[in-house]
């Protein structure tokens, strides 16, 4: 059963209710696919605006406190020391999914170091790691008996993974003082 309800909620035309940890009056948040990092959830308008000047200031205001609830968050739960928050507003931009969305990465010092060091978070977001659109087409389309074999490190969660991470976030968002 998904942690906050049964209401369907969507990502872009994907349907992400069981990875929904966290909902407000116009917001949500979920645990990612294929995270860059663990704890790298995205945060979301509920209306499926496609960049964030199309958000009127009732969910402009939301979206961003709810991005500071949650990275505050995750930043516990994960013992990070830092986040990095990034939007990519706009294809140009790298937006892979019509639909406005903030991740949230959870840092720990040096956590990058055997990448470049920290700054390498910007090509992995840019790059086909951080391509969410893709990967969550990847994982709704029937899949044959021996899937392909993915040459990146990082594999896509299944549904059941992400389910089990955004009931344990969910329950740490009750614990959190907001």
């Amino acid at each position: 059963m998904p942690p906050l309800g049964t209401t369907p909620v969507y990502f872009g035309n994907f349907l992400v209710t069981s990875q929904v940890f966290h909902k407000t009056a116009h917001s949500f948040a979920l645990v990612n696919i294929k995270p860059l990092l663990p704890g790298h959830v995205l945060v979301s308008p509920l209306r499926a605006a496609r960049r964030l000047s199309d958000l009127d200031h009732a969910e402009i205001t939301d979206l961003f406190l709810t991005v500071q609830q949650v990275g505050k968050m995750v930043e516990r739960v994960y013992g990070a020391s830092s986040l990095n928050i990034a939007i990519q507003d706009g294809p140009a931009a790298g937006q892979s999914v019509p639909h406005l969305h903030t991740h949230i990465i959870p840092r720990q010092s040096a956590d990058l170091d055997e990448q470049g060091g920290s700054d390498a978070i910007y090509g992995m977001l840019e790059g086909e790691e951080g391509d969410v659109g893709r990967h969550l087409w990847e994982s709704s389309r029937k899949r044959p008996k021996f899937p392909a074999v993915d040459d990146n490190t990082r594999k896509p969660r299944t549904e059941p993974e992400m389910a089990e991470e955004a009931q344990k976030l969910a329950q740490e968002m009750t614990r959190q003082h907001l």
